[in-house]
């Protein structure tokens, strides 16, 4: 039988916005397990102690961005509605039904004047990390570092053109002690001082957003982006380092002094790392065995020519420290560049005559020469990792932590895009969503 339901909603009911949250509602749990006293104390010194209106509580506003950041909520007033509606965040945030909800200008201002170009936000981030840890739920021995690009909020075809300075990487000064050694060795004369002039490059900077970088790669879409350079712990693939770059920055840039970060903030006792390909150059693997890492990196397919021999056919000798031709003839050291690239030459009269030379050179004077790095038997060293039954199971955990946590942040975080305009700000939106990401880990971790 179908009966009329009455309406009740105008019915005055008694009731505890406690017994409205389940009990294994997301939030209950990260309450349960964060200590969220710190971010008073943290922020205390950005407030005027005797002056002017009573502040928001600094600890409810970090809370309303962490629920922006922990449900995907891109802007601030839908944040604001939402909060208004949901019992749950009312609870999480300390509210009850009817008390007042803080406006959205307030989270923007606050943003904009009171923690622009602060640390607050890295401070945060770090204080989850440390939690985590303080539970053993992060251990820094194997880290698994990469990145992934955010969208700019600008456009493509909105730019200038200009020249910028190339910067001096950290590892050059050993990298020229390395060329010295090395020609010193090899009875040649150290290279006179390089020129003091600034070398530069040309870029296009967007005129809508000059902090973001015009990312080109395989595979990628071309534009205005910017870089997470992200670490993950294998334990519970807790985030324990994140660091925003323009899109136009080679991954192996920042990551050695990040990863010197994470050990001296964390006091990580790091014995591996796991990196993609793009890492695998000669000044990442020299700092990982100075550091005295076992590094483990993908397979980079190396450039070739169709119809040209692969370098792997012409065998280094070490002892001899020269190399062999397929056709069995040798390659002599002739000098080292200040770029760090021993030069071996072939004889050409022997080159002249060799049956198979259009599949070795094209050089007018039948002289083939190929280059080799100082540090290229680090290279070698670390990419013969990657074949061992230790390396195969380092390198496959990649896909589980640090892969999974950038899926899991565009998926469920609203990670593809960057909020704001400007470097530092796009800093401190990745550094919540991270910190969002590893209180949501922990708070499942420990259910």
């Amino acid at each position: 039988m179908l009966k009329e339901r009455p309406q009740t909603q105008s019915a005055l009911e008694f009731v505890c916005i406690d017994e409205l949250v389940p009990q294994d509602h997301l939030l209950r749990k990260i309450d349960r397990v964060i200590d969220f006293s710190f971010l008073h104390d943290l922020v205390k010194d950005f407030y005027c102690v005797d002056n002017g209106r009573p502040a928001l509580d600094p600890t409810l506003m970090f809370k309303l961005l962490f629920l922006g950041y922990l449900y995907g909520v891109r802007s601030e007033r839908q944040l604001i509605r939402d909060i208004q509606v949901n019992v749950a965040f009312r609870w999480f945030l300390g509210l009850g039904l009817t008390d007042k909800i803080p406006d959205a200008s307030t989270l923007s201002q606050n943003r904009i004047r009171r923690f622009n170009d602060s640390d607050v936000y890295q401070h945060i981030f770090d204080e989850i990390v440390l939690q985590a840890k303080e539970k053993k739920l992060v251990s820094g021995a194997i880290l698994y570092t990469d990145s992934t690009h955010l969208k700019a909020n600008a456009n493509k075809k909105h730019f200038k053109k200009i020249q910028v300075a190339q910067e001096r990487q950290a590892y050059m000064d050993d990298l020229d002690k390395a060329v010295e050694e090395d020609r010193l060795a090899h009875g040649k004369k150290s290279l006179p001082p390089a020129k003091k002039e600034v070398e530069t490059r040309e870029i296009k900077q967007s005129t809508t957003d000059p902090d973001s970088g015009y990312m080109v790669r395989d595979t990628k879409p071309k534009g205005f982006f910017y870089l997470d350079h992200r670490t993950v712990d294998s334990q519970c693939n807790i985030i324990t380092d994140v660091h925003v770059t323009p899109g136009n920055v080679h991954d192996a840039v920042p990551y050695l002094a990040r990863l010197d970060r994470q050990k001296e903030r964390f006091d990580f006792k790091v014995r591996g790392v796991g990196l993609d390909a793009g890492y695998f150059t000669s000044a990442i693997c020299y700092g990982v065995e100075e550091r005295k890492l076992y590094a483990v990196m993908g397979y980079r397919r190396p450039t070739h020519r169709k119809g040209y021999f692969y370098k792997r056919e012409y065998v280094y000798d070490a002892e001899r420290d020269e190399y062999q031709c397929p056709q069995g003839e040798s390659l002599i050291y002739k000098t080292t560049s200040r770029e760090g690239y021993r030069h071996y030459q072939s004889d050409p009269s022997l080159c002249q005559r060799c049956p198979v030379r259009d599949k070795c050179t094209q050089n007018k004077d039948a002289v083939k020469t190929l280059t080799r790095h100082v540090w290229e038997d680090r290279k070698e060293r670390v990419n013969q990792r990657r074949l061992t039954e230790v390396g195969k199971r380092i390198y496959a955990r990649r896909k589980e932590t640090v892969e999974r946590s950038f899926a899991d942040a565009k998926e469920l975080h609203s990670y593809r895009y960057a909020r704001f305009r400007g470097i530092k700000k796009v800093q401190a939106q990745c550094l919540l969503t991270a910190a969002a990401q590893n209180m949501k880990k922990i708070a499942l971790m420990l259910k």
